[in-house]
């Protein structure tokens, strides 16, 4: 039954469709259509035909039993650029849900109220989609040709190795969406063709959305496809790899920046995190500068370590314990990390993927110097991406050199280095360097978290990186220490002067030879 008190947008995307879209209006169930919560809109694409005539008269003929909304596109705006229109229309006017239908009757409406119902259980889902293919035979006795069969479920197989999912159907046009789910997905920006749905799936579950997959009939008759099969899947197949390179930083498109987690945890033991958990001895006190949700410090703690945070995040966000948090913008508000450093004394201040925020990383640095407590001598380790990477080399030859949601080219950075350029910054700001090492790309996240083909080809990459390390790094690491500044040598002096002259060992009898009393 739908549920009470909810409303539901039935859209029907139209194109061309006067034969089939009366049929489609009656098949639609009567507890659906007539429930006063419920509104049908016709979005007429544009049709040579006339779709919007014979729909506008079913809407004069159905008044007062039934709330339908007839609309006619001036300009075709393609499969994809309909669906942005209607889904607009169920945002701007209020509705829970809203629910595709095509107007050739390829998708039954009689399911309507089934999947309607499915939004009434306790975890409601954000997106219900239905399939035809939880079973073959179904598919092919409902007139869908072996060719299309036999695509839909490779391209499936291939988008759910690709895109770390498991649906089982991606090329299915009946589907629902919550509203809500809507306001939080860019859909607007997808393609105008057909493989909006797959853009619009891959938004889904970037952003953790919760999809309900329900079987359905298949039904091929006498409607004109106006797919172009081999296109289609090539763009499909693009926008699945689009995807899943940009979670890797290398390339960026907006629609795909949904439900990121920019900076996730580095769990393989060739990450540049796991390298510096192992360089800090236990029960050492650390300022994690840059610690963002806690992913490192987590780390650190497990070793007994002390750890300190700073960021500009809200506490509340920090998933471990720390024993201070200090909310700082270092971009805006750099001068507040004085107090901070010439309070505590580390024994490690950590800055893991954070100098290239910065538009003055040398300010930091010579922070650190000048404000750490006397005789304080902290180790500090740092990693920034390799800009010199193989793979950005590769992509700069071919005229790309595109920003993205996190990686070498993250679009919140405002420095970029080398490794030589990495090191300068150290040198000039008065470090000595005692260690760089690269690091190689996190295959993992390519796969899955420690897949025996993630860690594999990393193995790969930190063996050629040791022979070329400009080339094959995706990241360097750096451990340096600072040496005092010359306020801090003249303080020393002036203490081990003093120190000198308190000492009851010192000569007391020196003779002069040249300047006598």
């Amino acid at each position: 039954m739908p549920q009470t008190g909810s409303r539901n947008l039935i859209f029907i995307v139209a194109y061309n469709h006067e034969s089939f879209i009366e049929k489609v209006i009656a098949r639609i169930p009567r507890s659906v259509i007539s429930d006063p919560g419920n509104e049908v809109l016709v979005i007429d694409d544009g049709s040579k035909d006339n779709t919007f005539y014979v729909t506008d008269a079913i809407r004069e003929k159905l008044r007062g039993r039934a709330k339908i909304t007839v609309l006619k596109n001036p300009v075709n705006q393609g499969y994809g650029g309909n669906q942005k229109v209607g889904y607009r229309y169920a945002l701007d006017h209020g509705f829970d849900r809203v629910i595709l239908v095509h107007g050739d009757g390829q998708y039954a409406p009689e399911l309507l109220d089934k999947i309607i119902a499915e939004y009434s259980s306790p975890a409601a889902p954000d997106a219900v989609f239905g399939t035809r293919m939880s079973s073959v035979k179904s598919a092919f006795k409902g007139g869908m040709p072996v060719y299309k069969i036999i695509g839909n479920r490779i391209l499936t197989w291939l988008q759910n190795r690709i895109l770390k999912c498991r649906m089982s159907e991606f090329h299915s046009g009946y589907r629902s969406y919550s509203v809500e789910l809507l306001r939080r997905i860019p859909f607007e920006v997808n393609s105008n063709d057909f493989h909006f749905d797959t853009e619009i799936i891959i938004q889904c579950l970037a952003s953790k959305a919760k999809i309900v997959e329900i079987p359905i009939p298949t039904h091929y008759g006498e409607e004109v496809c106006h797919v172009n099969g081999f296109k289609y899947a090539l763009n499909v197949l693009a926008a699945s790899f689009h995807f899943r390179v940009q979670q890797l930083g290398f390339l960026y498109d907006r629609k795909y920046d949904v439900g990121t987690d920019h900076y996730p945890r580095k769990a393989s033991r060739y990450s540049s995190h796991s390298r510096l958990v192992e360089k800090i001895k236990p029960g050492s006190t650390v300022l994690d500068v840059g610690c963002g949700k806690g992913h490192l410090a987590s780390d650190l703690i497990a070793k007994g370590c002390v750890v300190d945070g700073i960021d500009v995040i809200a506490e509340s966000e920090i998933a471990v314990k720390l024993r201070r948090y200090h909310r700082i913008d270092l971009i805006r508000d750099m001068g507040s990390l004085e107090a901070v450093l010439s309070q505590n004394a580390y024994d490690y201040i950590l800055m893991a993927d954070i100098l290239e925020h910065l538009v003055e990383p040398d300010r930091l640095l010579d922070m650190i110097r000048r404000h750490r407590p006397a005789r304080s001598q902290p180790v500090v380790i740092a990693s920034t991406g390799n800009v010199a990477f193989m793979v950005v080399r590769l992509m700069l030859f071919f005229g790309q050199f595109n920003y993205g949601i996190r990686g070498i080219l993250d679009r919140t950075h405002v420095k970029l280095f080398t490794r030589k350029s990495f090191r300068h910054l150290f040198e000039q700001s008065t470090y000595v360097i005692s260690e760089d090492q690269g690091i190689p790309m996190p295959f993992s996240a390519v796969f899955s978290e420690n897949s025996r083909w993630g860690l594999r080809f990393e193995a790969l990459n930190a063996f050629l990186l040791r022979l070329f390390p400009r080339f094959f790094s995706y990241q360097f690491l750096l451990v340096a220490a600072p040496l005092p500044t010359t306020n801090q040598i003249l303080e020393m002096c002036e203490d081990h002067t003093a120190e000198l002259r308190r000492d009851e060992n010192r000569p007391r009898d020196v003779d002069l030879k040249i300047i006598r009393t």
